[in-house]
């Protein structure tokens, strides 16, 4: 009876000191929780940092400025993160960026993203066709891919891997266009290699095509 009753104590111990062990190690394996975005706090940031360019909601009136509305919010966030390192070189970006925490990021993404963009239209009939074209079918003999097999064929993007383009505003998209094939954009490397292959006709053309699409 005492053998069996030294052999159960020693077990009981065993398991006692096995026990913290297991538990650290499913810890260990458990999946951190991600923090919900707080939309009451990016709106208060929103409406402090970012509203005198991009209107209240998201829908900047000014052509070089562009919308934020209904943006993927895992663009917005990558973009943000980008001008706060100069990635993404913009001295105005940079500023506004260098004073926001990852999580004031976040919560600005989410709640612009939330906005519903308004529509916008194409302005120069002569080139409209062109854009399409080129939005829709790429440019064969240059190797330049359609653009709508990344960004959908109404402009509404690939969410966390390319931007929502539909509606935005002509000047900017011509405008970052530029940037990425004259290299002074270059925080993407795929938009590099597109841009480098057209004209300033060309671009003009798929801006103003986009900013019709809906």
């Amino acid at each position: 009876m005492k053998l069996v009753s030294t052999s159960l104590m020693t077990y009981l111990f065993a398991a006692l000191l096995a026990a913290p062990v297991v538990s650290r190690a499913a810890d260990a394996v458990a999946p951190a929780r991600v923090a919900k975005p707080d939309l009451v706090r990016g709106e208060a940031t929103y409406t402090a940092v970012c509203i005198a360019c991009h209107a209240a909601d998201g829908n900047s009136g000014t052509p070089v400025n562009p919308k934020l509305a209904q943006q993927h919010p895992e663009y917005l966030i990558k973009q943000l993160q980008e001008f706060k390192s100069g990635k993404r070189n913009n001295p105005v970006m940079k500023g506004f960026a260098s004073a926001l925490s990852d999580d004031d990021m976040k919560n600005i993404a989410y709640w612009v993203a939330a906005k519903k963009v308004k529509p916008g239209f194409a302005k120069d009939k002569e080139l409209v066709a062109l854009g399409e074209r080129i939005y829709r079918g790429g440019i064969s003999d240059r190797q330049v891919p359609a653009c709508a097999g990344c960004h959908n064929p109404t402009g509404a993007g690939i969410p966390a891997q390319y931007p929502r383009l539909g509606g935005q505003h002509a000047e900017y998209t011509a405008a970052q266009l530029t940037s990425f094939r004259d290299g002074v954009r270059q925080n993407s490397l795929q938009m590099n290699q597109v841009a480098a292959k057209l004209n300033d006709r060309e671009i003009r053309a798929v801006a103003d095509y986009i900013a019709g699409l809906r």
